[in-house]
């Protein structure tokens, strides 16, 4: 195999898995060091620069860092990053001072935003600093998109939106609420030098069973419903509740239907419980409250008697999987089960719409009606027009919305100036040595048994009396500071200096995870099975030093290693150093 090139970004990068792991590539062990060391504006700060929405991302983010988690390969639980971004935004001082400015004097380019969601607001960021005018058009009466119409109050409160929307809203922007854009060819005469697409999935899927037309006035789709709560145009519910689907939606639509007076409210899917496509914690908050949920159940038919609607008709399945995993939910042959019901809320998907976009515009659209947008550019085939979160590729989550929304606004930077949108700037690196002595680092290297610390929850009774009182309560500063204490460090590298190593093998002998071994070069999956742990997870890279003096290569499992620090502190040459290595993804105009 060939020696490893850690001069590359991306190599020590997917070594810090939590970070890799997030759309944003949030640099996560630099900000919990810095919950734990009590400096949570530093923190809040870091979070900013990458994720936009500290505060609402540490209540809401689906956490696709935390099943990367080195803790979970020690314990069974993952560090609880993103609660632990809540105690940042939760603790943290006044930060107006820490913005960044806004030039007095414009560029001379505009910018025209649509849908004033995650992935707007984002574009509205990165340019605004940079002196661009933007304009924002939304048909809601603030800003948000779909984190203030889809997200309930009891998971994000108001203010905390609000808080971090205005952020961004106050650098300038010039926002149009309560408009509905129906035409994308009366925004392009406009003469705007971009138009940035963000309007997300607002429509939501039904289904069409036998029935329907007759029970109509009881069945609604969930997104539509979760909307009409959050702008209070409607407050109760009536008693008996089927909610149809296994999303995170559909936890949202139940838990909020406990909260406006329903009694009897159930989750209805027809997956396994385990392929439910809800992450598990919305899950176990929804059974918490209370709220069962049936699976294996198809929906068969909404059930009319004597002219009124009263339940629906579900067929029991079983899950079947081919060879490759493929699920097939075959009948049971038991006959068909009757739920009752006075309400029916759908929530088994969402599409896009794109009524408003003209189709002679130069923008392609290609499957499911979807327009043609390059992955890396988010660019349509109309060089002017950009999309991104939900509107370029479909329902994803808030943190993948910002992703594409730092994307973008770069792609839309350098188009206005004239330059080829492809040539991407690269990362901000940096490497520096923890050391502060010959057995000491400047960090906590300790690697102890520690479970996760649970997250407390708002009484029972009081969290149901209202849509609008927080679920949890998040961490305190004394248990974040606990949970922060779990991270393992994965920014802090180990770096093989080749010329200083007298293979004296000190490092392998002092390893507690036997990551390392010091043998003869060869073919990957020979070499893989060679080394004193075999290296199992091909996912993860091996570092593979030059020939040292024996033709031996030192090779690192860099899976399951611990970042301990005890093969620096062991070896009497200082072949190893243990570097901090912050990542950090470019921003427009960097």
């Amino acid at each position: 195999m060939k020696q490893t090139d850690t001069q590359n970004p991306e190599y020590f990068h997917k070594v810090v898995d939590c970070q890799y792991a997030c759309p944003a590539h949030t640099p996560v062990p630099e900000y919990i060091r810095l919950i734990a060391a009590e400096r949570y504006t530093d923190a809040y700060m870091v979070n900013w620069e990458s994720n936009v929405f500290p505060g609402v991302l540490g209540r809401t983010c689906d956490r696709p860092c935390e099943p990367a988690c080195r803790r979970g390969r020690v314990e069974e639980e993952p560090v609880a990053i993103c609660r632990l971004k809540r105690v940042a935004a939760d603790n943290k001082d006044d930060i107006s001072d820490r913005l960044p400015k806004i030039p007095s004097k414009k560029n001379g380019k505009r910018i025209a935003l649509i849908g004033a969601g995650p992935a707007s607001l984002t574009v509205a960021r990165g340019l605004a600093p940079l002196g661009y005018s933007i304009d924002i058009y939304d048909n809601q009466f603030a800003g948000g998109g779909m984190m203030r119409s889809q997200i309930p109050s009891f998971r994000l409160p108001i203010e905390v939106l609000d808080e971090e929307v205005n952020y961004i809203l106050d650098m300038g922007i010039n926002a149009t609420f309560d408009t509905y854009v129906d035409s994308l060819k009366s925004i392009l005469d406009k003469d705007y030098d971009a138009v940035f697409v963000g309007t997300g999935a607002p429509q939501g899927r039904g289904l069409n069973l036998p029935g329907l037309e007759d029970a109509s006035e009881h069945v609604h789709l969930g997104i539509d419903w979760l909307a009409s709560v959050a702008f209070e145009h409607r407050d109760s519910v009536e008693k008996k509740v089927l909610v149809l689907g296994g999303g995170n939606t559909a936890m949202d639509c139940c838990r909020t239907s406990k909260r406006l007076g329903g009694e009897d409210v159930r989750v209805v899917v027809r997956s396994p419980f385990e392929d439910m496509k809800a992450s598990p914690w919305e899950k176990e908050d929804a059974m918490h409250e209370g709220i069962p949920i049936y699976n294996n159940h198809v929906p068969k038919e909404f059930v009319i008697e004597d002219g009124k609607f009263t339940g629906m008709h579900f067929e029991k399945v079983e899950a079947e999987y081919d060879e490759n995993g493929r699920r097939s939910l075959v009948s049971t042959g038991e006959p068909l089960v009757f739920m009752e019901a006075d309400t029916v809320l759908m929530a088994i998907g969402q599409d896009n719409a794109f009524p408003w976009i003209e189709r002679d515009l130069g923008i392609e659209f290609g499957k499911w009606d979807m327009p043609v947008v390059d992955a890396d550019t988010f660019q349509s085939t109309n060089p002017k027009v950009f999309f991104g979160g939900d509107a370029a590729f479909g329902p994803e989550n808030v943190i993948t919305a910002v992703a594409h929304g730092h994307q973008a606004a770069i792609s839309i930077d350098l188009f206005c100036q004239g330059k080829d949108v492809a040539e991407r700037p690269a990362p901000a690196v940096r490497q520096t040595s923890q050391k502060m002595g010959v057995h000491e680092w400047s960090y906590d290297n300790a690697v102890e048994n520690d479970e996760r610390y649970i997250v407390p929850l708002a009484p029972l009774e009081k969290a149901l009396s209202d849509r609008k009182v927080e679920a949890e309560l998040g961490f305190d500063k004394s248990t974040g500071y606990k949970e922060a204490e779990r991270c393992l460090n994965c920014d802090i590298q180990t770096v093989f200096d080749t010329p200083r190593c007298i293979e004296c093998d000190a490092c392998v002998d002092i390893c507690p995870t036997d990551c390392i071994t010091f043998t003869h070069n060869g073919a990957e999956e020979d070499l893989r099975g060679r080394l004193t742990g075999p290296a199992g997870n091909l996912a993860q890279d091996l570092y593979i030093s030059p020939d040292l003096p024996t033709k031996r290569v030192m090779v690192k499992d860099e899976d399951v290693c611990l970042h301990c620090g005890l093969c620096a502190e062991r070896c009497p040459t200082s072949a190893w150093d243990m570097q901090k290595f912050l990542y950090n993804v470019t921003k427009a105009g960097q």
